[in-house]
């Protein structure tokens, strides 16, 4: 495990203690480029074993923690990729939908109704973006049920900022809000966002603090709304608002451990170390 800065150990050790008080604390987590390391393929994307067993005990601590995944996602492949432990919730198409894992492993979703005037701007996105893509090989579009995400991954830098830059203006052309990702256009045709989602869910279940990591430009619109005493993490590189910084997707999983353990043992782990 990686150890963590003393100061961030330190905000972890107080989330433990507002449980140990009786308070509820919501521990949330995007989950690519945080839980699981980025892949070009997205359906191969999984957590690393690490994370699982933190997001395991978390899941455990007990009724002052809840534990919540947030990603751009559809709700029911970010259920399948993660292997959630039951009762995290789950906030997929960047605060669109929502579902929670139930006791045998299922997903209990709410239903999405996308109003047709929403379907029929998702389509018009959809085929703008499917435009794009074909112009250089390894771009490629995936629909999502509110969104559709342009990928260039696989294409050359400067060929791949050419396209997000064109794709991002047309898209915009059509009144739909789209965001710059690593190596994607995000575009929804809902207006949502992970800040609204997180401030709904916290509100929702009385939190009186939140942990939120998160690697990307949408993360960093959730950073941006959550409170000064809450608890953010920007996991990598990049400009960001978040109170603090680890280097990557193991030292995400160190920070997940490490409230982990302290929720669940009667004395939280010395300022600079990791719990078990």
């Amino acid at each position: 495990m990686t150890a963590l800065p003393a100061d961030l150990a330190a905000a972890l050790d107080d989330l433990a203690a507002l449980t140990r008080a009786g308070r509820t604390v919501l521990v949330a987590s995007d989950f690519d480029g945080v839980l699981a390391d980025l892949v070009d393929d997205p359906e191969a994307s999984r957590p690393r074993p690490e994370a699982t067993a933190a997001l395991t005990v978390l899941a455990r601590a007990g009724e002052h923690v809840v534990l919540a995944l947030v990603s751009g996602r559809d709700v029911a492949t970010l259920a399948r990729l993660s292997s959630a432990p039951a009762g995290t919730v789950l906030i997929g198409s960047h605060g669109a939908e929502r579902g929670i894992v139930a006791p045998d492993g299922t997903l209990d979703a709410r239903p999405l109704d996308l109003p047709a005037a929403d379907s029929a701007r998702l389509e018009a996105v959809v085929t703008t973006l499917k435009d794009v893509a074909a112009r250089a090989d390894g771009a490629w579009v995936e629909r999502k049920p509110t969104s559709a995400v342009l990928h260039v991954r696989l294409v050359a830098h400067e060929r791949a900022e050419e396209l997000r830059a064109d794709a991002l203006a047309q898209v915009r052309a059509l009144g739909v809000d789209a965001m710059l990702g690593k190596d994607v256009v995000d575009c929804n045709v809902v207006t949502t966002s992970k800040g609204a989602a997180l401030t709904a869910l916290g509100a929702e279940t009385d939190a009186a603090r939140t942990l939120y990591l998160g690697d990307d430009v949408t993360d960093e619109r959730a950073f941006a709304v959550l409170g000064p005493d809450d608890v953010t993490v920007r996991v990598g590189p990049g400009d960001t608002v978040a109170r603090f910084r680890v280097p990557g997707t193991a030292a995400a999983a160190s920070v997940l451990a490490h409230v982990g353990g302290a929720v669940t043992t009667s004395q939280a782990p010395r300022t600079g170390e990791l719990g078990p």
